[in-house]
């Protein structure tokens, strides 16, 4: 009987040390994409900003662009106007200048980036037992921000 009551208490110990891990593993995961955001944000203000100089017909749109928090209820308004910011840097004459290349860059990256922990987030969140158990906690479930990958290419 003793047996039983072991193999008990080590079975109930390893089930709350994984709740325990994979807790805190979301935990990580959703300061990552918090984090991931900020930096996509601050690459599209860039990104904008330096449109907005080089493209004289561009400053209104980024403006505005700049003016638009990306927050989670947001995404499709901003993503409106990067399509038509990325419409003026498709417009500009010659070769973009390295500066603008490399924020380019930056927005690409930082896309990929954000994207990938929405990806390995909500894979993680989504399983059945990590709902049930609320281990997600009260965050929201994260969405994806769709941004085509080609839209800053002459």
């Amino acid at each position: 009987m003793l047996i039983i009551w072991i193999v008990i208490a080590v079975l109930v110990t390893a089930f709350v040390c994984w709740c325990y891990f994979t807790a805190q593993r979301l935990n990580r995961l959703h300061i990552g994409t918090d984090a991931a955001l900020s930096s996509l944000q601050a690459a599209l203000d860039r990104r904008a900003d330096l449109v907005g100089v080089l493209a004289p017909g561009a400053v209104e749109d980024a403006r505005r662009a700049i003016d638009v928090p990306l927050a989670p209820g947001r995404f499709t308004e901003r993503v409106q106007l990067e399509h038509r910011i990325s419409s003026h840097l498709r417009d500009m004459e010659g070769d973009p200048p390295e500066l603008l290349e490399r924020a380019v860059f930056r927005v690409d990256t930082s896309y990929r980036f954000y994207n990938d922990y929405v990806t390995r987030t909500r894979a993680l969140r989504t399983r059945p037992l990590v709902r049930v158990l609320r281990l997600g906690g009260t965050a929201q479930l994260p969405e994806y921000f769709a941004l085509s990958l080609d839209d800053g290419e002459n």
